[in-house]
């Protein structure tokens, strides 16, 4: 493709985006699905350019709102050639011509868009600090919040690319063992610094062609997922739920930890997302998929009091998946925290009914804020109290060994600070049965 295509191919992404409700690597995704000619290189080139408009967008819409050009998938497309990829005014002019699968060419008003922005660098001192951050502005008092001076610091992480993380899975091989299967493949790869099972491609590789990936020798997973599933401490032999499975990454870390052996339910309310086929190249035989009406099924009451951990991956707002899902960030609104804010609760005490007594829930999520993490676990502790926390940093020695890199009582990760996702984990223990005197 030449360089006008892959823009015009942006151009109609992010318009897809714009008017959809899916989320955009799904919009991506199937782009790229129905037109099977585009290769690797190409829509590298092309997903470049339509994440680029979708991390900076508030920045894009300050410039091009200063220009009498519509706010808009091209106009952003154009912009971000400029600010964020050093392309020269005349570079954009010449792949936009007009010419068969090329971008129409420039009116007069997207030429002097073009030009004035080449003066410029994305951010300008007259941004407010939530424009300055490509960040919705009603957001930034919570994460100032959270993060005060850290801010920016934060912000640039979570615009910024997410590397690529494999979880080696321990039913079938070690990570000595899928780090050189991968070297055989010609993949590099580095050992992540948090987990003793991730590793972390040193570039992107397509992985559904891998010998490593098709054998199940590696899962992709970022680091933080892997930490937040390796402190569940989900030990052969014991009864599990995974009680916001989705697509199952966590199960089949989950069962990898328990070495095939116990009990693990896999609960969703979306009855198939956890295929059969992803379980069997895993190598994983002891799940059970387990659909659910709501967090209040009548399975729930008939289990109750049964299992030794319940991990709870609750829906979150998603802010410490911005790096791989920034489109995300300009979906959510003041309503979705609100409504999140309840539903959360109201899942994390249903699960917790399934844990015996001397069990432990778990609750996960992958947000940076204070309302859907810290506050969360307080209310739960005021609202249950045979349960008590188990603080992270006793559970990550006894789990993974050494010292927690984020937090005690509980567990904090963050891009800036840890290289992750945004992660939180909190950790409640039912207390035991009284003993017979």
């Amino acid at each position: 493709m030449t360089p006008g295509a892959q823009v015009a191919a942006a151009i109609d992404i992010l318009a897809a985006i714009d008017t959809g409700e899916r989320p955009a690597d799904d919009v991506a995704a199937d782009y790229f699905r129905r037109r099977r000619y585009i290769g690797a290189k190409d829509r590298a080139h092309i997903a470049g350019h339509v994440y680029a408009g979708l991390r900076h967008r508030s920045a894009l819409d300050w410039w091009i709102a200063k220009h009498p050009v519509d706010i808009g998938p091209r106009s952003r497309v154009l912009a971000a050639l400029v600010l964020t990829e050093g392309w020269r005014p005349e570079t954009v002019a010449g792949c936009c011509d007009g010419d068969r699968f090329r971008p129409a060419s420039l009116s007069e008003a997207e030429e002097r868009l073009v030009r004035g922005l080449a003066r410029h660098t994305l951010r300008h001192p007259e941004m407010s600090r939530a424009v300055a951050n490509d960040l919705p502005e009603w957001l930034e008092p919570h994460l100032e919040q959270v993060f005060g001076k850290e801010l920016e610091r934060e912000m640039a992480a979570l615009n910024a690319s997410a590397p690529i993380d494999l979880r080696v899975n321990l039913l079938k091989a070690d990570r000595a063992t899928a780090r050189r299967a991968l070297a055989a493949e010609g993949v590099a790869v580095e050992r992540t610094p948090w987990s003793p099972i991730g590793l972390r491609l040193a570039a992107r590789v397509p992985l559904g062609g891998l010998a490593a990936f098709k054998e199940g020798l590696v899962e992709v997973q970022d680091e933080g997922s892997q930490i937040a599933t390796l402190l569940v401490d989900a030990r052969p032999g014991m009864r599990v739920v995974d009680f916001c499975a989705g697509a199952g990454g966590k199960t089949l870390a989950l069962a990898a930890s328990m070495a095939n052996r116990g009990k693990l339910v896999a609960c969703d309310v979306s009855a198939h997302r956890l295929e059969r086929g992803t379980l069997r190249r895993a190598g994983v035989g002891n799940v059970e998929r387990r659909a659910l009406t709501s967090e209040r099924d009548k399975w729930i009451k008939r289990r109750a009091g049964s299992f030794d951990r319940v991990l709870v991956d609750a829906p979150c707002l998603g802010i410490g998946a911005w790096r791989r899902n920034p489109g995300d960030k300009w979906r959510i609104t003041k309503d979705d925290l609100a409504d999140l804010l309840v539903r959360q609760q109201e899942i994390l005490r249903s699960a917790a009914r399934l844990v015996r007594p001397g069990g432990r829930v778990v609750y996960a999520t992958c947000s940076l804020l204070h309302e859907e993490n810290e506050a969360q676990a307080e209310a739960f502790l005021a609202a249950t109290p045979d349960f008590s926390v188990v603080p992270a940093a006793r559970a990550w020695h006894d789990t993974i060994g050494g010292a927690a890199p984020g937090g005690d009582r509980y567990l904090r990760l963050t891009p800036a600070r840890h290289g992750t996702d945004g992660f939180f984990v909190a950790i409640f223990e039912r207390e035991p049965c009284p003993t017979a005197s």
